[in-house]
């Protein structure tokens, strides 16, 4: 057999001498695995701080407020309500009073507000500010302890407490619950689908080692990675979904490959050689796609998407390398003992469906009717995108976190009885020496006018100064919940109308925006500006991938266009499920009204680099098909028929994973589970059995243009199988 292809020649190269030296490769797989880990507990996980994100006006106003010294100390905050029907002012200024003595003097509090009433007089807030304690929280279960305590000297008033500390590590404790629940439930989920896939237990279980490992030796990896890019806290679950998707995957089409060229007769060191030149040159290509997408993060850079892009691209990374290289030795040791223990029903069910028996029923109305196929799949597939054009995103605020966290409830609670406390503008001001009274003044004017507009609420809180009279920070309320759309509206205004009016004769100023609300509305615009470029950059990379793996302007073009197609798809089922809210109450959520800003590019880049997976597989067994010399239409009816059950078992285990991140509490979690399941579900189904074939159909030996089929290529002819389709 002659193969030059370097995409072709590495996995073969790889795969021989694994076969040749198996315990040298299982060994030395086993030595990275456990090296990697360890290096988890030698070396320190670097955390993205609040430097990392900062971001336009908003980012150097918090460098400002930084460098003067002014932020912010950490708060906890107490609200006492009434349990039952109106409050009892004596009784809640008593309770207050008690945490006010009880917190005062506590270690890590440097001091405790007196007890402010709500407008409506139906809570009262006791405020304690915490002790700056270089970069660790406060221990705050001292102040946890009093209110506690005053709760239950007070059984008629809710006392509840949250703040900067105690909010964090609530929600830090529900993501790594969810995280364990998602990880404890995907192993056995992925498991029985191999078992369903294969019929046998060795078989099945390859699979999901791979990708447990993987994902294993890769979090141990972002260890000693996360010092030069930090690590942000949402990339353990994205390692964990991605690896277990793309791991499972390569090993199944690798191993159903080598299955197959075993019972036409190939000798186990023969079939793991073919299936490296086959399915081992689709996982190269297909994890160089998901690789060349998630570059597109580093595009929209930001702590979020270059974290996110180091930990996917490494995980895809070990993915594949795991399957070039251990998994042929394992299949070489392991010969016809890797279909054992079978499972017998599932064995009999697993053969009597044969190769592509069922799809090739399905893919008969296809292929005899391409036009109308592909007109009523792409009716659907446009109904089903159509909602997208509507989509609206937001960053993450209290209102998408999980309800039933205390903590969470009770800022929400706090929220809104005092909304001073809610959506704010914090404008700081860097001056000359000398200016304090100018600048003072100048403030006033700007909270009077913005209070006046009707977007900003009044308060009693006063204007800040450094020690140096050069910085000055005010703060100002909004009566506006931070997912309310007149927030960035009224921010707008304050930077682009306000600001420059009240400042207009002060000379040598720097007056920027920041805050929480502000921070949100910058990453909004830099979002909105280089996402088109992210796209762009993201689908030219893939096309010229395709482009070279096929050598086909048709195939990269309509390749292209589909994973436009899935996208669209996807957003669509964000905005129906988190926008309109269409299956709230069965996914146990409270509808945001709008799809979390980070997701929908996340998403983009992940479904497709997923996408092209399968699609990869397929349309490399249509090539063989083609080079075997059947003709076009009957070689892209096989190869569909032939790849049909391994497309359909990897999608069923990225659906199963990424559903599995659907049901946990984490907002962000759902949004990211709906959005790729719904994707890979229509993907695998509508996309790649229905269109895809219909429009190879349709264009002939025209999809392959400019490169022409080649005379058959040695071995692969000499497959019974193909020298039985090529004489019918």
């Amino acid at each position: 057999m002659s193969v030059t292809n370097p995409l072709t020649v590495l996995p073969l190269r790889a795969a021989r001498w694994s076969a040749l030296h198996p315990w040298r490769a299982i060994s030395a797989w086993l030595a990275f695995v456990v090296l990697a880990v360890a290096l988890a507990s030698v070396v320190s996980t670097v955390e993205t701080d609040d430097t990392d994100y900062r971001l336009g006006d908003s980012g150097r106003a918090d460098e400002l407020v930084a460098e003067a010294g002014l932020e912010r100390p950490d708060s906890e905050n107490v609200l006492v309500t009434s349990a039952d029907g109106p409050v009892d002012r004596a009784a809640a200024q008593q309770a207050a009073d008690e945490l006010v003595a009880g917190m005062t003097g506590l270690p890590g509090v440097d001091s405790v507000a007196e007890p402010q009433w709500s407008p409506d007089g139906s809570a009262l807030l006791v405020a304690a500010q915490l002790a700056r304690d270089g970069d660790d929280d406060v221990d705050v279960a001292p102040l946890t302890e009093v209110t506690r305590d005053v709760q239950q000297a007070h059984p008629d008033l809710q006392v509840r407490q949250s703040g900067d500390v105690s909010l964090d590590e609530a929600i830090d404790d529900r993501v790594g619950e969810d995280l364990a629940s998602a990880e404890g439930i995907s192993v056995p989920i992925t498991l029985v689908l191999m078992l369903v896939a294969f019929g046998a237990l060795i078989a099945a279980g390859l699979p999901v080692l791979l990708a447990f490992t993987s994902v294993a030796a890769t979090i141990g990896i972002m260890a000693p990675i996360s010092h030069l890019v930090p690590s942000e806290g949402t990339v353990t679950s994205m390692i964990v979904l991605i690896g277990m998707a793309v791991g499972v995957d390569y090993s199944l089409f690798y191993l159903k490959r080598e299955r197959e060229e075993r019972a036409n007769g190939r000798t186990t060191l023969e079939a793991v050689e073919i299936a490296a030149q086959t399915s081992g040159h689709s996982i190269l290509v297909s994890g160089g796609a998901v690789i060349a997408s998630m570059t597109g993060l580093f595009v929209m850079g930001g702590a979020t998407f270059n974290s996110l892009a180091v930990g996917s691209i490494i995980v895809v990374a070990v993915a594949v390398l795991g399957s070039i290289t251990v998994l042929p030795a394992l299949l070489v040791k392991l010969g016809r003992w890797v279909d054992r223990p079978r499972v017998p029903l599932l064995w009999r069910l697993n053969r009597r469906v044969g190769r592509g028996g069922l799809s090739r029923r399905l893919l008969g109305p296809v292929v005899r009717h391409p036009r109308v196929a592909l007109a009523l799949s792409s009716v659907v597939v446009i109904a089903l995108a159509a909602p997208a054009l509507g989509l609206r995103t937001n960053a993450a605020n209290l209102e998408t976190l999980p309800g039933d966290i205390p903590e969470v409830a009770t800022m929400r609670a706090l929220t809104s009885a005092f909304p001073a406390e809610g959506a704010a503008a914090t404008v700081v001001v860097r001056a000359e020496g000398g200016q304090q009274d100018e600048v003072a003044a100048a403030l006033a004017d700007l909270e009077q006018e913005a209070v006046a507009t009707g977007d900003f609420a009044a308060s009693d809180e006063e204007s800040v100064t450094s020690e140096d009279g050069r910085t000055t920070v005010l703060r100002i309320g909004m009566p506006y919940d931070e997912a309310d759309e007149r927030v960035n509206e009224a921010l707008r205004d304050l930077r682009s109308d306000l600001v420059p009016a009240a400042f207009d004769g002060l000379r040598g100023t720097e007056v920027v925006v920041g805050g929480g609300a502000a921070s949100n509305l910058d990453y909004l615009d830099r979002q909105s500006d280089r996402l088109p470029l992210v796209i762009a950059f993201v689908l030219l990379l893939t096309f010229l991938m395709m482009l070279a793996t096929f050598r086909s302007l048709p195939i990269a073009l309509l390749s292209t266009l589909l994973n436009l197609a899935s996208v669209g798809v996807s957003f669509g089922f964000l905005v129906l499920v988190f926008q309109h809210g269409w299956g709230a109450d069965l996914l146990d959520f409270d509808n945001p009204g709008f799809v979390i800003d980070w997701l929908p590019l996340f998403v983009l880049v992940v479904l497709l680099g997923l996408s092209m997976d399968y699609h990869v597989f397929v349309v490399s067994r249509i090539r063989e098909h083609l080079d075997a010399g059947l003709p076009a239409r009957l070689a892209v009816q096989r190869g569909i028929a032939d790849t049909a059950g391994v497309v359909t078992s990897a999608a069923a285990v990225m659906v199963s994973v990424f559903a599995i991140f659907a049901t946990l509490s984490m907002l962000e979690m759902k949004m990211m589970g709906v959005g790729l399941s719904a994707a890979i579900l229509l993907d695998a189904t509508l996309v790649r059995l229905v269109m895809l074939p219909a429009a190879l159909v349709l264009m002939g030996d025209r999809a392959w243009w400019p490169r022409r089929p080649e005379a058959p290529r040695g071995d692969l002819v000499e497959d019974p199988t193909y020298q039985l389709a090529t004489s019918r």
